[in-house]
């Protein structure tokens, strides 16, 4: 089985929240800068933040969520607090199809990107590390970005992947996925589905409900590749055979993946370990990022 730990520590939030206070302040105490990567025909951006003692030795990979951006709260925090400890680390821009990509997705913006591509660019940024002489590589992802880190896991084999930490990730089912689409948008998931099927794959589909935008443009490829069910699209499901060490976090005030805690539980794999923290939510707001932190470090420590 998997350790499964409640936590409820406050310890170091005041200094913590001292030096992140500090670090907004005086922005040029965090060593941090925009990195780029040729990928296809697509540039691919990242913010780099380089801890002065480990520099490229040891670096921690975030992917974030559901057509989000590496400049979001959580992420800008999570590398702020992680330049504290001395630990270096790149966040991801997930491309979603778009060259150059900044800020959250337009919703006007065509969908032509699709879940999976993620595990490609993480490798893409994988070895990139690798040639700037990276030798430990710890995948982090929040959200979405936790599933794709963790399916990325199980579809490359990587030595310089040393571990994974997973905030939040995405949990699926297809009973679920069916019913939140119909709750959010009033409308049936699953002819849209069958109509998806019967296209050819770069055909467009009007005013169709995606992901978090409502009468959207988004190719049937793409629908298909969100919306189809796999259960690789839930986190635990990947995580019962994983074989490097895996640190997981849930909140139990989290109403966007309710249900990670009970599925953790049910995941017999020692190399997982899982942590509910009492009082987060989806965002880990409030400086709960703290208490990811601390036992972060420690499994970093083991690794």
């Amino acid at each position: 089985m998997p350790r499964i730990i409640k936590s409820h520590s406050v310890t170091s939030r005041l200094l913590s929240t001292l030096l992140l206070a500090i670090a907004i302040a005086n922005p040029q105490l965090v060593s941090a800068e925009e990195v780029q990567l040729k990928w296809k025909d697509l540039t691919l951006n990242a913010n780099l933040s380089l801890a002065d003692e480990s520099g490229f030795d040891t670096v921690i990979l975030i992917t974030h969520g559901t057509l989000a951006h590496n400049k979001m709260e959580i992420i800008q925090t999570w590398q702020e607090l992680l330049n504290d400890e001395e630990i270096s680390s790149l966040a991801i821009n997930l491309s979603l199809g778009i060259d150059d990509r900044h800020g959250m997705y337009d919703c006007d913006t065509t969908h032509t990107h699709k879940h999976t591509d993620a595990i490609e660019e993480i490798d893409a940024w994988v070895n990139w590390l690798k040639s700037k002489g990276t030798q430990q590589i710890i995948l982090a992802g929040h959200s979405r970005g936790g599933n794709q880190t963790a399916w990325y896991v199980q579809e490359k084999s990587n030595p310089a992947i040393k571990g994974q930490i997973l905030l939040a990730p995405q949990t699926w089912s297809e009973q679920d996925e069916q019913n939140n689409y119909a709750e959010r948008y009033q409308q049936e998931l699953s002819p849209l589905l069958s109509f998806a099927k019967t296209q050819q794959k770069e055909k467009m589909m009007d005013n169709t409900h995606f992901i978090y935008c409502s009468s959207t443009r988004v190719t049937t490829a793409s629908f298909l590749n969100y919306y189809s069910p796999d259960p690789r699209l839930d986190t635990p499901y990947l995580l019962k055979n994983t074989t490097i060490p895996t640190l997981l976090f849930s909140g139990n005030e989290d109403t966007t993946v309710p249900d990670l805690p009970k599925k953790m539980a049910s995941i017999d794999n020692t190399m997982v370990t899982a942590i509910e923290i009492e009082g987060a939510g989806h965002f880990f707001r409030d400086l709960y990022l703290d208490d990811v932190i601390e036992h972060s470090l420690t499994f970093i420590e083991g690794l």
